[in-house]
């Protein structure tokens, strides 16, 4: 059985499972998922709880399914968690997952709660994660896109009785509150809950936000990368502001930059020679929403302009290992901005009359 996160607690309300699996790679959201778990499993008296954490080839996997075989000492039921922060049990760790799970289904006296991280697609379909699927229930935990992150601020101080204006106004305070919390969901969480310690219920003004909410925004490289493809050169240039900033590498940005292009190049000469889009991207290995970007500028794109940003990348290339280059920036930053914003100017949505 599989739950979005929005279902946990309506799930819980109506009766607790002996087993749940809560994956995903945003901590807040994971974490306040296994909190409503422990918090129901208390409330039906399982009071002690016993906590693993797999790693290392060396880790003891038969005591996880002793810990879950054996009674409590001090309570009639107990909470057994185990963590996998690899995300990858291996061979023995598999076997003794699926024991686990299997055990689970047929004892009440003990709840058990597995955490992994975000699963890649071949882990997501081994035996030991089907089995945990199959004897309980699967909360897959998405992070927040930037897209939907104004929105997730919003509910969010709805909760604490807290809203912006209405209208142009409170739609700049939630951009805003999102440029600067932006890949870093915990803190957005702090800083929400500052607001609730600062301002009373009721309506939050563009003024309050902006004293308020500290500039906390990480980035990563291939979420700029996306960026670029979406034609947001504003955004484009603020987020490689932070992640120089941040101290990433210029070499990590630059390949994920190029890695964009060479697949833009690669699939536009697979169109000009009549291969079907979602084949050509297929073969790149383009898919989710790097798949549906490229779709939307590929047709806008022809293949003289592609040659000529690969020359641009390869120069790029090599003033971020130190080389210069006749008529670019000698600064490697400087140098990718100008890469950056020349495609994501290219990529941007065209207007129709």
């Amino acid at each position: 059985m599989q739950l979005a996160p929005a279902q946990l607690d309506a799930h819980l309300s109506k009766g607790l499972r002996t087993l749940y699996t809560v994956h995903g790679d945003e901590p807040l959201l994971v974490q306040e998922a296994c909190d409503a778990i422990r918090a129901s499993a208390r409330a039906q008296g399982h009071s002690e709880r016993t906590v693993f954490t797999a790693q290392g080839a060396h880790f003891d996997w038969s005591a996880v399914l002793a810990g879950g075989a054996s009674a409590s000492l001090f309570a009639d039921k107990q909470i057994l968690e185990l963590r996998v922060p690899s995300g990858k049990p291996g061979k023995d760790g598999s076997q003794a997952i699926q024991t686990l799970a299997e055990r689970a289904s047929q004892d009440d006296s003990t709840l058990t709660l597995i955490v992994l991280p975000r699963l890649d697609a071949a882990t997501s379909k081994g035996a030991w994660f089907a089995a945990l699927g199959q004897y309980g229930v699967t909360i897959k935990v998405d992070a927040v896109g930037r897209q939907a992150l104004p929105q997730w601020i919003a509910q969010r101080l709805a909760a604490q009785g807290q809203h912006v204006a209405e209208g142009e106004e409170g739609q700049h305070s939630l951009q805003f509150f999102a440029d600067r919390v932006e890949g870093n969901l915990l803190a957005a969480h702090q800083e929400i809950q500052k607001l609730a310690l600062l301002h009373p219920p009721g309506v939050l003004s563009l003024a309050d936000i902006e004293s308020a909410v500290l500039n906390v925004a990480r980035y990563d490289p291939f979420a700029l990368a996306q960026t670029v493809l979406a034609g947001q050169v504003e955004r484009v240039v603020r987020m490689l502001d932070g992640l120089q900033a941040e101290g990433t590498a210029a070499v990590l940005v630059h390949f994920a930059l190029s890695e964009d292009i060479r697949a833009l190049a690669r699939v536009r000469e697979a169109l000009d020679e009549g291969t079907p889009l979602p084949m050509a991207l297929r073969a790149q290995r383009v898919w989710g929403p790097r798949e549906k970007l490229m779709e939307r500028v590929l047709p806008q794109l022809r293949a003289p302009t592609l040659a000529q940003w690969l020359r641009h990348a390869h120069t790029v290339d090599g003033i971020v290992k130190g080389l210069k280059a006749e008529g670019w920036p000698q600064d490697p930053w400087q140098a990718l901005l100008r890469l950056a914003v020349m495609v994501a100017r290219a990529c941007a949505p065209q207007r129709r009359a």
